[in-house]
């Protein structure tokens, strides 16, 4: 992790951003401390990713201000943040090593240092049997170590990232989190992190930041934020929720059938209207007096669509939410 300090590493201060009459970014506040690997998460058009390109200079607020190691970002500050793209934005023209290369040659590195930093930095992220290759010679993943390289070479304060796994299948994204979240650990800067995908949030992060039609809806840890949804909104964004009268909320995996129920639990029947085996649980859509409720157990339950089945959860398991006007679901 990075050095500790009382200045956060980002701050912002009733940040408004409009694009014509939309305001994509309603005025927020947040601060990011140093070596803090935060994710900005969220559904398209939510500002996430308008927050990230203020952070990195791209954008600037109409209201509000953005500091980057205590700088304003269009003073200075975002001489202290490097950006990787979806796209990866990679030079096809290049090689491998001349790709990382290019910026400590626009930063006017001294050239004799250029070399062994990038031949160290290829070395890090596995890259350097393939410094002399093209990107189209390259895989997926390959081609993301090569755009984190250009860009951590650099010695940035801050390394901002715009759904860099977006590109890739399913099992290559499960691998590059794993690597992405050790390199972090490894270089101990502070990663902001765009994703609309909360699991990959959920993986990466120390912090979640979910953000709601340009607003903060809760900071937290992934734990926080699973577990202390500050809302119907994060409850219903962050994973599956099952939302009930009476003012609660229980997530699927809370919900016990038959004999797991405990004594003193809040207990119903019902129908089982579909069973989904998904390897390592099972999912059930239980009908209980016109309430569809989602049920998820480990393993292969031996439990038939139409069965009637049994629920109940644990008192602490259950969730009491305000919804944005203040009152309770």
């Amino acid at each position: 992790m990075g050095a500790i300090s009382d200045q956060p590493d980002v701050r912002l201060r009733g940040v408004v951003k409009r694009f014509g009459a939309f305001e994509a970014v309603a005025g927020i506040d947040l601060d990011v401390a140093p070596g803090q690997f935060v994710t900005l998460l969220g559904p398209s058009g939510c500002g996430k990713t308008t927050t990230l390109r203020m952070i990195g200079g791209f954008e600037q607020p109409d209201a509000g201000e953005v500091l980057v190691a205590g700088a304003p970002v269009d003073g200075g500050g975002k001489h202290h943040t490097r950006m990787v793209f979806q796209s990866y934005a990679l030079f096809p023209h290049m090689t491998v090593r001349a790709n990382v290369a290019f910026g400590l040659r626009m930063d006017k590195a001294p050239k004799a240092e250029i070399g062994p930093r990038v031949d160290a930095m290829l070395a890090k992220l596995g890259l350097g049997d393939q410094a002399e290759k093209y990107p189209r010679q390259l895989s997926g993943g390959q081609q993301q170590r090569v755009a984190l390289a250009r860009a951590l070479v650099t010695q940035p304060r801050v390394l901002l990232l715009d759904e860099p796994l977006g590109a890739l299948d399913l099992k290559m994204r499960k691998r590059m989190q794993g690597e992405l979240k050790a390199l972090q650990r490894t270089v101990g800067i502070t990663f902001i992190y765009v994703t609309h995908d909360q699991e990959e949030a959920m993986n990466l992060s120390d912090v979640i930041v979910v953000m709601e039609k340009g607003k903060i809806a809760q900071v937290g840890s992934p734990e926080d934020v699973y577990r202390r949804p500050a809302s119907q909104y994060v409850a219903d964004f962050v994973g599956e929720t099952n939302f009930l009268a009476g003012g609660l909320a229980v997530r699927p995996e809370n919900v016990l059938l038959g004999a797991a129920i405990p004594q003193g639990a809040a207990r119903g029947r019902g129908i089982v209207r579909e069973k989904s085996f998904l390897g390592a649980n099972t999912r059930l859509e239980i009908d209980a007096n016109d309430i569809a409720l989602v049920a998820t157990s480990p393993g292969l339950l031996k439990i038939s669509a139409g069965d009637t089945v049994e629920f109940g959860w644990r008192e602490e398991d259950s969730l009491t939410l305000p919804i944005s006007n203040g009152e309770k679901i």
